[in-house]
């Protein structure tokens, strides 16, 4: 007993490499903002927000509050070991809709892609390089004309200010530095920046006059007015948010894998800690949801889908919260530019159906996803597989059913937890591990599901840190503010896949004191050795 023990000591280790070896490509996982933090991975689907959490918890069909971990050790013998079923099961359900015990091998999608950059930056690359392959000058310069034209539009209307003069474009620059701060300092208000308290800066507050900065926020807008053929509530940030996507597009190539979900944009729970409850009364809930399809291996934003809960009738953001139908319709949005290249996307519960994964995989788009009985779209699945056994299996065992190249798996780690793929062979294992002792034994698409999952969830725990903290009432703006927020992230994950880095270090945030110094013409364009 004693020999067997040790036995599986040892092949612990090898265990372990072998599955961090298949994600070896999550290279930026736990330094992605040059910074260390909690590990977020104990749980395989661990998720950021409270509602996410209650979202996986409600996938499993126990309902233990406990967090999936592992034995002490897991001979690879082991990992393939399925749950003990009746010899004698029929092939078909019950239902005749095609479902078999029978597992058959299948190849995974072939992928042939180099993913990263797509241009080549000097070492001599600055955070405001970086920063302008996503937001170009003749962005800049589109915003100055458009608030300028707003300003006089405005005046005319309710007449002249005489302490307004037209913007220019290093005004727009120092006008975005400032806001850029908020990110870094984590202020509530811009305004701080000028105050004699905690947030004051006065290094920031003598490019800018505090009365100046209030003019341009007053007026400051990206499309001043609606055009005939506008009918999107986003029309005055619509355009900002194409040529955005564009330079998304044109920067980067995403590795295979990929995860749509929701970011962490919620309120700072430092400011509704502190905050009286008139400034909470005032404070407007978002009008809006914001969905991302994520590159897996870097954290890069591929895709960004706003959706509006205002004007869009039965699909507003309080539908979409329920229905899984229309999750999918923002699945369909976020993957639009994905046909064609065998991408693999992994999926929450609100997302995962049969019917989505089935029309994805007629496009070249093959998905992973994790199924709830209360959050999915379940028709078309067999319901033996969605109920739970009166007596729980030991950990680590699974049942399967494949219909084509479709398996639905059911493993059992505290709780039941269901999957959805078409990305994966049944018939290969893996295991969830942890850094000090073994795994879990789980089909190959549980722990590739968990890997990617929980470096999302880890960069969402880091990158959810440097949102722009000014939060302006006007919906466009919100939604204006968080995708350039996005963009400079984006911006910093180039920089560490670039030259530049290996000049200079700088974590997140002095990227961030970097790029609002180089806004706002305090510092060269060109990184210090």
């Amino acid at each position: 007993m004693a020999e067997g023990g040790g036995g599986a000591r040892r092949r612990a280790p090898a265990l372990l490499e072998a599955a961090r070896a298949r994600y070896e490509s999550l290279h930026i996982s736990d330094d992605v903002f040059g910074e260390s933090g909690p590990d977020s991975g104990g749980n395989p689907f661990y998720s950021t927000s409270a509602a996410s959490r209650s979202s996986s918890a409600a996938s499993s069909d126990d309902d233990e509050h406990e967090r999936p971990g592992p034995p002490p050790c897991v001979p690879a013998a082991a990992a393939a070991a399925p749950e003990p079923e009746e010899e004698e099961e029929e092939e078909e359900e019950e239902d005749g809709s095609g479902w078999s015990a029978a597992l058959r091998d299948r190849p995974p999608p072939r992928f042939e892609d180099t993913g990263g950059p797509t241009r080549k930056m000097p070492p001599s690359a600055s955070a405001m390089d970086f920063f302008q392959l996503f937001v170009p000058d003749n962005m800049l310069k589109n915003m100055v004309v458009q608030t300028n034209l707003y300003a006089r539009k405005f005046q005319e209307r309710f007449g002249s200010d005489g302490a307004w003069a037209d913007v220019t474009l290093a005004e727009m620059k120092a006008f975005l530095g400032y806001m850029v701060s908020t990110s870094i300092s984590h202020c509530e208000s811009v305004l701080s920046i000028w105050s004699g308290g905690f947030y004051s800066n006065r290094g920031l507050a003598g490019v800018m006059s505090q009365a100046r900065f209030e003019k341009i926020l007053k007026y400051f807008h990206v499309v001043a007015f609606r055009s005939s053929q506008a009918t999107h509530g986003l029309y005055k940030v619509q355009p900002f948010l194409d040529a955005l996507q564009s330079s998304f597009d044109a920067a980067f190539r995403p590795s295979q894998t990929q995860v749509l979900h929701e970011p962490l944009i919620d309120e700072d729970p430092v400011f509704i800690a502190t905050c009286t409850e008139r400034e909470l009364r005032k404070r407007k809930k978002r009008k809006f949801s914001l969905w991302v399809r994520q590159c897996s291996a870097t954290g890069f934003i591929v895709q960004i889908y706003v959706h509006l809960k205002e004007g869009m009738g039965p699909d507003g953001l309080d539908a979409l919260k329920n229905k899984p139908q229309l999750h999918g319709a923002v699945a369909r949005n976020l993957c639009r530019n994905a046909a064609g290249k065998n991408y693999i996307v992994f999926t929450g519960p609100s997302i995962t159906s049969l019917a989505l994964f089935e029309e994805f995989e007629k496009q070249g788009i093959y998905c992973c996803g994790l199924l709830s009985s209360q959050k999915s779209d379940c028709t078309g699945l067999p319901r033996s597989m969605l109920a739970s056994p009166a007596t729980p299996p030991a950990r680590g065992q699974h049942r399967i059913r494949t219909k084509g190249s479709m398996s639905l798996i059911c493993w059992y780690n505290k709780g039941h937890f269901r999957f959805l793929t078409n990305a994966y062979s049944p018939l290969q294992h893996g295991a969830i591990i942890k850094r000090r002792s073994g795994g879990v034994p789980c089909p190959l698409a549980v722990e590739a599901f968990a890997a990617h999952l929980s470096y999302i969830c880890r960069y969402d725990d880091k990158y959810s840190k440097y949102f722009i903290s000014h939060k302006p009432n006007k919906t466009w703006q919100q939604v204006f503010w968080f995708a350039v927020s996005i963009a400079i992230n984006n911006a910093y994950i180039l920089y560490k896949l670039s030259d530049a880095y290996h000049v200079q270090r700088y974590s997140r945030a002095q990227f961030g004191e970097r790029l609002v110094r180089e806004l706002l013409g305090l510092e060269d364009a060109s990184p210090t050795p």
